[in-house]
């Protein structure tokens, strides 16, 4: 069994980006998204209109700055090698608790398909609090081009924009 992060989240979260499981190369970090080629880290410093920051810690706190939460679907799973199709025996985060822990959050953003099939599938959508978008995933197994990741991330943007009332 592998074991995920804890959430990086405060009181002032309004969004949720929820992944599925970090990478071989991201628990060996111990970092989200520490995987050189994925995209994530480069692709919310452009929406943001920040310099992309070589320290964990700096991009950490751009995150709570602009009022996004970050985690994963799944606690802990069996899972050979990365890749999300390999996931087997999940057991996933107490979402329950953690949004009653975290009542500002109204968006949550899957980063990518398994991401939103394992949390349809183990937690389901309670439509009525939350408001939840599939995004492209962020994943270097996904051949995508920057902009096109950029243009789909960029209703991410959006709704923050919604949440502050700007």
């Amino acid at each position: 069994m592998i074991t995920g992060f804890a959430p990086i989240v405060d009181e002032d979260s309004r969004v949720l980006i929820l992944g599925s499981m970090p990478s071989e190369a991201s628990l060996a970090k111990g970092e989200y998204y520490g995987h050189p080629r994925n995209a994530f880290w480069p692709l919310i410093s452009a929406l943001l209109g920040e310099p992309m920051r070589s320290s964990y810690a700096a991009r950490v706190d751009m995150l709570r700055r602009n009022g996004i939460a970050l985690w994963d679907v799944v606690a802990s799973c069996e899972r050979e090698g990365s890749g999300d199709a390999a996931i087997r025996r999940v057991v996933v985060n107490d979402f329950p608790a953690f949004y009653a822990a975290h009542p500002n959050i109204r968006y949550v953003f899957f980063n990518g398909g398994k991401a939103w099939e394992l949390y349809k599938r183990h937690v389901g959508f309670d439509e009525g609090r939350h408001v939840y978008e599939r995004l492209g995933s962020t994943s270097p197994a996904h051949a995508v081009p920057f902009e096109s990741r950029l243009k789909d991330w960029q209703r991410l943007i959006t709704r923050l924009r919604e949440e502050a009332g700007t």
